[in-house]
C-alpha cells in the first residue's frame, strides 16, 4: 500500500491469483481456503488507503482452461468484485510454459503449435465474456519464442472476440524485465487494438512492492504511440474512461 502511495496513483487495484478447482491445483495461487482471508484483506487495505486519499479496487486474476465457466461463475458470486482478468498461463492439460522452473516445456514443444494453442485459449476466453481485462494477451512470448511470419494470423480473431464482448486490454508493464525485453502485447497487437476501439488499461502486475506502478510514464507514452487517448478504470464492474495522461 506505501508503495502505492509512493508511486502517486490514484488507484490501486488488489488482484491475486484466483485458486482453481482440484486442489492443490500448483505452489504459486492462493487456496480455496485463503478466500475469507483474502476478502479480509481487501476490506483493510482500502480503509487504510482511504486515509491516504487512495481507491483500492478489489478483483481477482482467473486462469482459463476449457470447461472452466461454471468456476469462473462461482469466483464472480464470492463477492461484489470491481474487476476480473482472465488470463492464460497453461496449454494441453496442464502444461505451465511461462515458469522459469519448467523449460523443459519449450525444448519438446514446437512453437508454433503452442502460439496455435495459446491463441485459441486466449480467443475462447475472450468471447467468453465473463472478464473485464485482458490479461497480458501476449504472455506466450515470455522467453523470446516466437513463430515465424505476420503474427497478425493469431492476433486478428482475437481482437475481434475482444471487440464483441467489450473486454478491456491489459498493457503489462512486466514483460520490459522479462526474457522478452518487450511490454505485453506487442507493438503491433496495441496499434490494431486501439484503430480496433478497444478499451486500455495499465498494469504493472506487481508482485513485489517495489514493482507498483513501474514504467507507467514509459507505458502511457506508448499507448499514445499506439493510438489511444483514454485509459479504462474499474468500479463495481463497471468502466469509466478517462484522458490519457498527457492527452
Amino acid at each position: 500500500m506505501q508503495a502505492a502511495v509512493r508511486a502517486g496513483l490514484r488507484e490501486y487495484g488488489i488482484s491475486d491469483h484466483a485458486p482453481m478447482p482440484g486442489e492443490p491445483f500448483d505452489d504459486w495461487r492462493m487456496k480455496q481456503a485463503d478466500m475469507p482471508a483474502y476478502l479480509d484483506w481487501l476490506t483493510e487495505a482500502r480503509e487504510c488507503a482511504a486515509l491516504h486519499g487512495l481507491t483500492v479496487r478489489s478483483a481477482l486474476e482467473c486462469d482459463w482452461f476449457p470447461g472452466i465457466e461454471p468456476w469462473i461463475e462461482h469466483l464472480q458470486g464470492l463477492h461484489a468484485w470491481d474487476y476480473l482478468i482472465g488470463s492464460v498461463h497453461y496449454l494441453g492439460e496442464k502444461e505451465e510454459f511461462d515458469n522459469p522452473h519448467r523449460m523443459d516445456f519449450w525444448h519438446r514443444t514446437d512453437v508454433e503449435d503452442a502460439w496455435e494453442q495459446y491463441w485459441e485459449r486466449f480467443r475462447n476466453m475472450a468471447a467468453s465474456g465473463m472478464f473485464h481485462i485482458m490479461g497480458h494477451a501476449d504472455l506466450i512470448k515470455k522467453f523470446g519464442f516466437r513463430p515465424s511470419g505476420d503474427l497478425r494470423r493469431y492476433y486478428e480473431p482475437s481482437l475481434e472476440a475482444m471487440r464483441e464482448t467489450g473486454a478491456c486490454l491489459e498493457l503489462n508493464t512486466a514483460g520490459w524485465h522479462n526474457k522478452c525485453g518487450e511490454q505485453y502485447p506487442d507493438g503491433q497487437f496495441l496499434k490494431m487494438a486501439a484503430e480496433a476501439g478497444i478499451p486500455l488499461t495499465i498494469s504493472s502486475d506487481a508482485h513485489r512492492p517495489e514493482d507498483v506502478g513501474r514504467d507507467f510514464k514509459r507505458a502511457g507514452e506508448l499507448a499514445r504511440q499506439a493510438g489511444f487517448r483514454h485509459l479504462a478504470s474499474f468500479q463495481g464492474g463497471r468502466m469509466k474512461l478517462f484522458p490519457l495522461p498527457g492527452i
